[in-house]
Formats: C-alpha cells, structure tokens, sequence
C-alpha cells in the first residue's frame, strides 16, 4: 500500500511466533521449519519469516534480535511455541452445507437422489423459521472454526434471510468464507421451489447484501445452482452472466453419482456430458468450484483443465452416499492443479478437515489396489491376445499431499492462492496453533509422541491421529478466532 505522496507506510508488528511450522509449498513439497519466527503485521498479514538453520537457544535468539532491531517490534508481542507445538495454514473446506449441519451423521443408508428427497429438502425448508436458522448456522459456523476451517465455501439455502443470517454468524465468528444462496426452480419438491424470476432476484439481493452492507474481505458472495436437474436452462444461463457481470465465484455439483449423470443426459441430450452443460450456460470459469467430479470421463478431464475449474474431493460424503471413488491420482498426472477437499457435510459425516484428509487417503489406496489388481487382469488378457488396454497402477496420496489439499490445494481451488494456503510473507496470517500434547488440564490428546520420533514422524501422527483437542488456537487475518487457552488477540 503506497500513501498520496508515494511512500509506502512501515508495517507495524502485532503478533511474532517463535517455534516450529509446517506448511506446503506445492503437492510434492512440505516444508518444515524447526527454528520458524514469523512476524505478523496489526492487519493480519505475514510481514516475514525467518528461521536459523541451527537449533540452539542462542542462534534463535541472536536472529530474534536481529529481527526484533529491523521491524522495531516490542517483546512484548513475542509467543515462544513450547517443544510439542506448531503452527500449520488454516484449513480450506471447499465443500460445505451449512443448513445440514442439524442432520450430519444420519440417513447413509441411502444414496444421494433418495437422499435428498428424505433428509434434504425437508430439513433445508426449514430454514425459513429465523430462530432455527440461527442458532443452526452458530452452531455449524463454531464447530468448523474448532475444527480449524478458517475458511469455508458455504452453501446456504434458498432462503434470503437464512443467507444473510448466515453471512451475519460469519462475519461476527471471524471466519474467511464464500455464501451462496442456493438456486433451484424444478424438479424440487412443491414445499422448497422457487420461480426462476425469484431466484435470480435473491441471488442479486444476496451478493448486494454482502459487497453492501457487510463490506467485509473476508466474506465473499459465490453464486450458487445447486445442481443441473434443478435449475432450468433459463437460470443457469442468467447466473453465468450475473457471475461473469460481477467477476464472481460460482460453486455447484458434478458427476457424483451415475444415476445424477443419467438424469442430466435425459434433461439435456443436446449436450455431450455432465459437464458440457454447465459450460454451455457459462458456468465454468476459473472461478468455478465443482464438487465431486467422481465420474468424469477423459473430454470431461480436459475441459474442466482447459477452464481452469477448481475440483472439491469430497471422499467422506462419496463413501457415506455410495457414491463411487474419485481417482485424485488420475487427476493430478493429468496436470490438474486445482483440487481441494471438502467435508460436504452432511453428505459426509463430519466437520473436520483432519476427517477429509484420512478419507481421501483411504480413497486413494481403494484407487490404488483396484487399479493394480485391474492392470494385472489386463496384462494376462493382453498375453492371450487381447488389445492394448491402459494398466496404470495409481500411487495412493500420502500424508503430506493430503495435508497439501486441505490448505494450499483447497486455496487454490477458491482462487485465494494469493492470499492464504501457507505462510509466504504477504499472505494473510490464517493458521493454527497445535499442540500434541492435550492443551486442556485433565484432557488426554489422542495422540502420543516418543523419543524415537522424528519431526516428519510427528506431523505424520497428526494427520492421522489429531483432532480438535489438538488444534489450541485459530487464527483469521492475524485475529484469534477460536482458542481453547485464555489468549489475548
């Protein structure tokens, strides 16, 4: 920022953590930082971070000094992190129903279309009772940031005031987040259906409210067609030209079920695929968020790379559903960059990006070993004389890709890239300070470290043993947004 005289103002340091940190600077490299100091400006952002390439008190120090001499900042805005903590980027939920929070964990004995009819579209129609929509979005918007969300691409309802009642919770909890008011104009049921007029003209209400009235950066308005079959062409095609009017994000769903991908080719057999017809409406830019993607075939792969489109893995809710199994692996050979993970709650059965990252590693070894025992049927049916086939074994992710997605993956999804997903000075401070020993007095942590482990060893136990109680304290733009100690911001 450079003032009318063209000189750019000193940053003042609010917060300065001293202690270990983790973070991902691409899929293949997580890096660590045994003796990390990292500064953060009074508006929430990382003026640097430095760290000693020895590990020794008096190195540490030394660079303290040096540092505390160049950013002129007081001791008293130092935390020194003790031998079990460390800082990591807050996570990215890609992929989340807000209203169906109150029904998480019931209902998977059913798949998605039946689903929705049961559990859906009832409870969501409720969300036009003021009182239950707010103390339903406190409650999921509290449980996420506990969870270490510090941003959330949020699906409301189709209701105006449950999405403002919804961007409201947020902005006061502190959360980064995208609100979409959901659109849908057929095949709903008669008791939650809107004209396609009234639609467009909330979804225009919504975007105002939040660019208007509540003016916050962290809060972003993200248009919102729930999914093909139900939203007509009209409306499709007037969203993508709100989106494209106004420079907006657009989230929706996409392959997740062969049963769904059937319907849209009877509702719309001018086009190709699935994914055809939210191109052909304006639906996919690179400000597009797709959930799922489990069944795309090798055009649908290549046009969503070509548009840029961002993936939301979401293996929980593909698993609970009976949805299938997305091959991430696939993807990321194919030079995907943009796939994140969501939680998809209440599709998937928990809040917790910690939750996600396991799923989508189990996801990835079901991938894994059936695409083995696949090649190694082929290659025998090869020997007999049968055609050439494909007999790629795909690798199943590991512990630091997984952690890759729920932060910088998922940031790059929501085109944010530039502004969170790890510590590189200039982003936004959004982290979480984590402790594997239990911060809480007579709380056991789930997870318990030995002499023999190493600093990988330990973060590796984290991922898949961590939890809430681990998780001390949440950070949003520099600002404590959640802790389970008595810190001050």
């Amino acid at each position: 920022m450079i003032d009318a005289e063209g000189i750019e103002p000193a940053i003042t340091i609010g917060k300065v953590i001293v202690g270990q940190l983790y973070h991902s600077l691409s899929i293949s490299n997580l890096q660590y930082l045994p003796c990390a100091i990292v500064g953060v400006s009074t508006i929430g952002t990382i003026a640097f971070v430095e760290s000693t390439t020895i590990n020794s008190p008096t190195a540490i120090e030394a660079l303290l000094s040096t540092l505390q001499q160049q950013w002129q900042f007081d001791s008293s805005v130092v935390t020194r992190l003790s031998s079990t903590q460390f800082i990591v980027p807050g996570f990215v939920d890609t992929h989340i129903h807000a209203p169906q929070y109150v029904f998480t964990g019931t209902g998977y004995d059913l798949t998605l279309l039946e689903w929705l009819e049961k559990y859906t579209f009832p409870r969501e129609a409720a969300f036009n009772q003021p009182e239950y929509a707010l103390d339903s979005y406190q409650k999921v918007v509290r449980k996420t940031l506990r969870h270490g969300t510090t941003t959330a691409c949020y699906f409301a309802t189709t209701h105006l005031d449950a999405a403002k009642t919804l961007t409201n919770v947020i902005h006061t909890a502190g959360q980064r987040a995208f609100v979409g008011k959901v659109n849908m104009d057929r095949n709903s049921p008669d008791y939650y259906v809107e004209t396609m007029d009234e639609s467009l003209q909330a979804t225009m209400e919504i975007v105002g409210y939040i660019q208007d009235t509540i003016k916050s950066s962290l809060i972003t308005p993200v248009i919102t067609p729930r999914f093909v079959p139900t939203c007509t062409s009209d409306l499709m095609q007037k969203l993508g030209s709100l989106a494209a009017k106004h420079n907006l994000p657009i989230q929706s769903h996409l392959s997740e079920t062969p049963g769904e991908i059937q319907w849209v080719k009877e509702l719309h057999p001018d086009c190709q695929t699935y994914s055809d017809v939210y191109d052909r409406h304006g639906l996919f830019t690179s400000k597009t968020i797709m959930a799922h993607c489990v069944h795309l075939n090798q055009h649908e792969r290549d046009l969503l790379k070509a548009r840029e489109v961002g993936i939301s893995h979401c293996p929980s809710s593909n698993f609970c559903l009976h949805s299938g199994v997305f091959n991430l692996r696939r993807l990321v050979n194919e030079g995907h960059s943009k796939i994140g993970l969501g939680t998809d709650v209440a599709g998937g059965y928990s809040s917790s990006l910690m939750d996600a990252m396991r799923q989508a590693i189990i996801a990835s070894k079901v991938i894994h070993v059936n695409s083995r025992e696949e090649a190694a049927a082929r290659v025998k049916s090869n020997s007999t004389g049968g055609k050439e086939v494909d007999t790629t074994v795909y690798e199943p992710l590991t512990f630091s890709e997984a952690f890759y997605l729920a932060t910088l993956g998922g940031a790059k999804v929501m085109a944010l890239e530039h502004t969170i997903g790890n510590f590189m000075p200039g982003k936004s401070f959004d982290a979480l300070l984590i402790d594997t020993a239990s911060p809480i007095p007579g709380v056991e942590s789930g997870m318990d470290i030995f002499a023999h482990d190493d600093a990988m060893s330990i973060f590796e136990k984290f991922i898949y043993l961590g939890d809430d109680r681990n998780i001390v304290t949440v950070f949003v733009q520099g600002h404590v947004v959640s802790t389970r100690l008595p810190l001050q911001d």
